[in-house]
């Protein structure tokens, strides 16, 4: 079969031929319909050799979506034929954390060595996707796949992000979102439908800050030295209850700590390496820096009703898999609008 894979440290992607994957007892096998490209793997694939935690080579792809296509031993909450979306952050089922579907904070995942698919395990953007366990499958009925596969990550990441903060979202209570490409534009969305806050979108990009307004923001403003003080403004220089920074790095995280008034949530859900100071006097009084990663498999599960409801949707942009290579090079030259898609088939 066809996959996309990380092989040498420092070098591009490569499209190759392995073996389709064989499940085994308690294991599903998924024809992949669709797979996501995310500014994660670039930052997996910008990594020394000694900070690589699995060994090369590795196929990319954490988000995904695809068709069961083959069951192994013991399987049956699934059956062949089903269209599902893979939930990406496995752990190990039997902490205190898994045991409330909040795989992604796992406790045991360092220590057993467990990776989520596309990111140390084998990934999605590839013909067929081997996926342990069918507890890390969603149906998805009648949904899009090609729509679908970002929500995995590009939704169910923002949504946890925002599900937290809607106790300071109240009516007259404003949201400031910096970055407002793959993530940030469906954080858009989710604010809009989830709260009365007023919307606020910071970019570099005009491509982008146009998506944004498109989504539902109701200001978008250049993300530069001048932006925090233009939120100052449109708050009536009280600042925003809740600022969520989907790039993370030093100049974005600067800008977010100005936007924050009393009491706000700021959230870096970014992973561009930027950090805020927090002591007494450095931020507004009760700040609260928050740090989150990925949602739990229950807020995936609210994520795709929202979808089906029509209430969130992801601006996509297709790719063939031979063309993944490309996918993630415009991904790193900034010139993808929302989030690649790369179509295995």
């Amino acid at each position: 079969m066809k996959a996309v894979q990380y092989r040498r440290v420092g070098q591009a992607p490569e499209v190759v031929r392995i073996p389709k994957p064989v499940p085994g007892p308690g294991q599903v096998l998924l024809k992949v319909t669709a797979a996501g490209v995310c500014h994660s793997d670039i930052a997996v694939m910008s990594l020394p050799a000694e900070q690589l935690r699995f060994p090369l080579p590795l196929t990319l792809g954490h988000e995904g979506v695809g068709v069961v296509a083959e069951l192994g031993d013991g399987v049956s909450t699934v059956a062949v034929g089903d269209s599902v979306a893979v939930y990406g952050p496995w752990g190990c089922g039997l902490c205190a954390e898994c045991a409330v579907g909040k795989e992604n904070y796992c406790l045991r995942a360092a220590e057993l060595e467990l990776f989520p698919p596309g990111l140390g395990a084998p990934g999605a953007i590839a013909e067929y996707l081997l996926v342990d366990d069918p507890r890390h499958l969603v149906p998805i009925g009648d949904l899009d796949p090609v729509t679908t596969a970002p929500l995995t990550d590009a939704g169910l990441t923002p949504y946890h992000a925002v599900k937290r903060a809607l106790p300071k979202l109240v009516p007259g209570s404003t949201a400031v979102v910096i970055g407002a490409g793959g993530l940030g534009h469906v954080a858009i969305q989710l604010l809009r439908v989830l709260s009365p806050a007023r919307v606020i979108a910071l970019d570099v990009s005009e491509d982008k800050l146009a998506l944004a307004r498109s989504v539902g923001a109701h200001d978008a403003i250049r993300s530069d030295d001048a932006a925090a003080g233009r939120v100052r403004e449109l708050t009536g220089g009280r600042g925003a209850e809740a600022v969520f920074d989907f790039v993370g790095a030093a100049p974005t995280v600067t800008i977010a700590a100005a936007c924050s008034g009393i009491e706000t949530e700021l959230v870096i859900v970014g992973i561009g390496g930027g950090s805020v100071p927090v002591g007494f006097g450095t931020l507004p009084y009760e700040v609260a820096v928050t740090a989150p990663y990925w949602g739990s498999r229950g807020e995936l599960i609210e994520v795709l009703d929202l979808a089906h409801a029509g209430a969130v949707s992801v601006h996509v942009e297709t790719y063939p898999i031979d063309d993944a290579p490309t996918a993630y090079q415009h991904l790193h030259d900034g010139k993808i609008n929302g989030r690649a898609v790369i179509l295995p088939h």
